[in-house]
């Protein structure tokens, strides 16, 4: 006779957590939800995600968990200066292959550059300039954006030396000292009319090209000032209400190259240091649909790393908000960096964009922690919290599904976007697109890191009501965000993405 071992657990605990263990294995067999792995970049750790449904009738219920990573989404992201005035600065040390794939959360290659490398001739174009290193990015599904520059501190002629020599005013000046006949550099009289009139071509033929290319993110509105940050105190020191003059003149000259175009313009257009909260330049911007961008921060160290978080909070409800910080390495030896305060910076200003203004693998390599926790919370980062299923529906029935939805960003998902709802066979052949165009995930409201607002929805759906044909059977659910008619277009923090933006939620039968 042969003698049976049996293992008996008097402790219930130990009967209780065994029980789940089987039933966990049993569901994961008949495919009711699935195992997943997201492992950091650094491969240091593994977290094991579960889609585990809690069944009650004929419903599951899951919840998920954020992964972690960077989002690479429309309207947010690192900018990378690859042109920073000076052609060699930042891109320079980049092989043609490198479009930052590395640097997590790099959404965007930008390209500040004078007009006279651009239009060296009068009619003649260098647009090869921008358009290399944009098609780098492009290439991998980001994002360009550019600022054309006409007074630098560091070249004579910003602004083509062609377009004195047609007899546009300039002024000479030392670069610290203002106005100087004997200066070495030229800064354009900015309401000059030859020199608008050349200038106007220029964007003209600049808008042909960019102005409602879905390939180009923003445009700054450059041509006004020093470095293109709209003042003047280091060269031809025109007084506040001359710069504000300017300053709108400015705005609508590329108001009217590109209409379809996201434009931004610098706080310092009103001031670098304006404390007072009177900024007639940006609010003029603001009300013809112009953003914000802040050149730069941690110029200083604390209490002054930055002047215009007040003014920021004017734009970034409705347009998003671009933070450039100084080039790292003097912002060290200036002891202004600071990683906190780069991460404060990104809550007080409701931050869309941060740059990279720096050798790129310096700024990851010394800054890669606060980079990581940066991209938690720049921009929008939309969250599935919770999702109610059905089990079992019948084509072309209406069934309802429950959802709890999140922004962890610090602003709105500019884009907008709604969830769908697609069903997979197990040939991952499309059976149904079921969109729910009753919630915008733009309207979702942001908050505090800890006090993050969440947002319930209930979605009513059919499947296969007509047509197209739709067969009897057991289907994979994947969850989106994206236009009205159900094409993704917006990362989501969760496993299981099927390479186009849809992830993995469960399984669905249809009779």
């Amino acid at each position: 006779m042969k003698k049976q071992i049996l293992f008996r657990f008097r402790n219930p605990a130990v009967v209780v957590m065994t029980r789940i263990l089987i039933l966990s294995l049993i569901l994961a067999v008949s495919g009711f939800y699935t195992l997943t792995y997201a492992k950091n970049t650094d491969n240091a750790t593994v977290n094991v995600i579960e889609n585990i449904p809690i069944v009650e009738d004929n419903l599951q219920k899951f919840t998920f968990q954020d992964t972690g990573e960077a989002l690479i989404n429309p309207d947010m992201g690192w900018t990378m200066h690859f042109y920073s005035n000076v052609p060699g600065n930042y891109g320079s040390g980049l092989a043609p292959s490198d479009s930052l794939e590395w640097f997590e959360g790099c959404s965007t290659v930008y390209l500040r550059i004078p007009w006279a490398y651009l239009e060296p001739e009068e009619g003649k174009f260098n647009w090869a300039m921008l358009d290399t290193p944009a098609q780098r990015w492009i290439a991998k599904g980001k994002k360009v954006a550019f600022r054309f520059t006409t007074a630098e501190s560091w070249i004579d002629y910003a602004t083509p030396k062609w377009v004195f020599d047609a007899g546009a005013k300039s002024v000479r000046f030392t670069w610290g000292k203002g106005p100087d006949e004997n200066g070495n550099m030229w800064d354009p009289v900015y309401d000059d009319l030859i020199y608008l009139e050349k200038l106007r071509n220029f964007l003209t033929a600049a808008g042909k090209r960019y102005n409602g290319n879905p390939n180009v993110a923003f445009i700054d509105v450059g041509t006004f000032g020093t470095w293109g940050e709209g003042h003047t105190f280091g060269s031809s020191r025109l007084s506040a209400e001359e710069s504000v003059k300017m300053a709108k003149l400015h705005i609508d000259l590329h108001l009217e190259a590109f209409p379809d175009t996201l434009l931004c313009i610098s706080d310092d257009v009103d001031g670098p240091t304006n404390r007072t909260g009177v900024y007639p330049a940006t609010d003029y911007a603001r009300s013809k649909g112009v953003s914000l961008r802040d050149d730069s921060i941690l110029v200083q160290p604390a209490p002054n790393m930055w002047y215009h978080a007040d003014m920021a909070d004017r734009f970034w409800r409705e347009l998003p908000v671009i933070v450039e910080h100084e080039h790292y390495g003097p912002s060290v030896e200036k002891k202004a960096w600071n990683n906190e305060l780069l991460i404060q910076s990104v809550e007080e200003y409701h931050a869309a964009y941060m740059s990279i203004h720096c050798w790129p693998e310096l700024e990851w390599k010394e800054c890669k922690d606060a980079i990581r926790k940066i991209n938690l919370r720049l921009g929008y980062r939309l969250q599935l919290r919770e999702m109610e299923l059905p089990m079992t529906v019948k084509i072309a029935e209406p069934f309802s599904v429950r959802s709890v939805w999140a922004n962890a960003g610090v602003a709105p998902c500019y884009p907008g976007g709604f969830m769908t709802l697609t069903l997979k066979d197990a040939e991952g052949g499309i059976v149904a697109v079921l969109a729910d165009e009753t919630l915008d995930m733009r309207t979702l409201a942001v908050g505090p890191i800890n006090q993050i607002p969440t947002q319930e929805q209930i979605s009513t759906f059919r499947a296969g009501l007509v047509g197209p044909t739709t067969k009897p059977g057991t289907y994979d659910v994947f969850v989106s965000v994206g236009h009205r008619d159900g094409t993704p277009t917006i990362a989501l923090p969760l496993t299981g993405n099927d390479g186009q933006r849809r992830y993995f939620v469960g399984k669905i039968t249809l009779e």
